[in-house]
This record gives C-alpha cells, sequence and structure tokens, in this order.
C-alpha cells in the first residue's frame, strides 16, 4: 500500500485512515468475542502507521505495517511495530514531522501500558509539539476502534488518544461524521508495566 493521502487538515486525514485501517483482514474480532473468544485472539491483527506533516503544510500517512514482536505469539499480545521514521523518497529525513502513530485495537480496547510506553519512547526522538502551518499539535498515539459486530462492515466509531506531553488520554467518537472529544483521564504510573488513570 503506497501512503495514503495528501489531506489539507489531520481531522480529514483521521476520518480517512480510521476505516481503511479497521477494514483489513481481522483488524476487528468484535464478531468472534462472544462465540469464540480463542480465535478471536488468535486472529485479531493490529496494523500501524504515521500520520506526518510534509514541507507543503499537508498530512500523509505512511505505509501500513502488521509487523508485530516476535514474542507476541507467546504472549498472546497484540503489538504492531512502527518504525520510528518514514520512508519517504521526496523529503529528506529531518523535513517530515511527526504527528499522530495510527493503530487499530481489534478487541476496541483502551490504551494498553505498551502503547503508551511505545509514543514516550517515540517522543524522545521526535518533538512532542509540532508548529503547524495554522497553530500546533502534540505528538500522540492513537487506537481506532469499531463496535460492529458485522466483519464485513466494521464502522469507525472512535479512537483512543494519548499525549505524552500531558499523560492525558481522551475517547473520541464520530457523530454524523465529527469527532466529540471526551477526556478520559490523566496516566499515573504505579510501575513500569501498570498505570492508572486520574478521573478529570
Amino acid at each position: 500500500m503506497k501512503n495514503f493521502g495528501p489531506f489539507d487538515s489531520y481531522a480529514d486525514a483521521l476520518k480517512a485512515a480510521c476505516p481503511l485501517i479497521l477494514s483489513k483482514p481481522n483488524a476487528t474480532v468484535g464478531h468472534l468475542q462472544d462465540s469464540n473468544p480463542e480465535l478471536a485472539t488468535r486472529v485479531a491483527t493490529e496494523y500501524c502507521a504515521w500520520l506526518y506533516y510534509t514541507p507543503e503544510h499537508t498530512y500523509e500517512m505512511s505505509m501500513l505495517t502488521d509487523l508485530s514482536k516476535p514474542d507476541d505469539l507467546v504472549t498472546h499480545r497484540k503489538s504492531c511495530i512502527l518504525p520510528t521514521f518514514v520512508s519517504d523518497s521526496r523529503y529528506e529525513r529531518g523535513e517530515l514531522k511527526y504527528i499522530f502513530a495510527l493503530h487499530n485495537h481489534p478487541f476496541g480496547s483502551v490504551l494498553s501500558p505498551l502503547d503508551l510506553h511505545f509514543i514516550e519512547e517515540k517522543a524522545s526522538t521526535h518533538d512532542w509539539e509540532i508548529k503547524l502551518q495554522k497553530g500546533k499539535v502534540r505528538l500522540a498515539t492513537i487506537a481506532f476502534f469499531s463496535k460492529s459486530k458485522n466483519p464485513t462492515l466494521p464502522t469507525c466509531d472512535g479512537f483512543y488518544q494519548y499525549v505524552p506531553a500531558t499523560r492525558e488520554i481522551m475517547t473520541w467518537t464520530q457523530t454524523q461524521g465529527q469527532w466529540d472529544r471526551t477526556e478520559y483521564g490523566v496516566v499515573r504510573w504505579l510501575d513500569d508495566g501498570t498505570y492508572r488513570i486520574d478521573k478529570r
């Protein structure tokens, strides 16, 4: 799959990326959770990509990958290895601005410690806040989810967002083509693998 875009706003890019990612094979397994949870765990697949900002002030999504960690088969965790940098032959590496690490959650679950550690690790390489032509946006990880029980018609029902700069988790749901935000809470780490969410 080629890079996806360009888009004039990151909101438009997210609206297009969500159904695209969720339409991939086994990107949602809600239809299997009740009837065959073991199969759901085995076939669930996570896809990921970068949403990035170009020198032309447009937004593009990198190629999707479903490459997972070798120990995922043992631990039954669902994760997707996202490269630190996008390979886009039109630009030098330093010209691109990384905005959102996009992926799907096959079970529609909230963000995991693995998700949070991942974007915090990327924040050590990329800017935590990106200057745009109009305004600014903060680096974040995004997990799309679908509540549909129909495997052939997954709906883009929303996404979770985690912003490492503020440690905020938000839930976004789509209503009549518009994204509505709900403040989920602020992450407080209890240890390296466990966190709690302080509700707002």
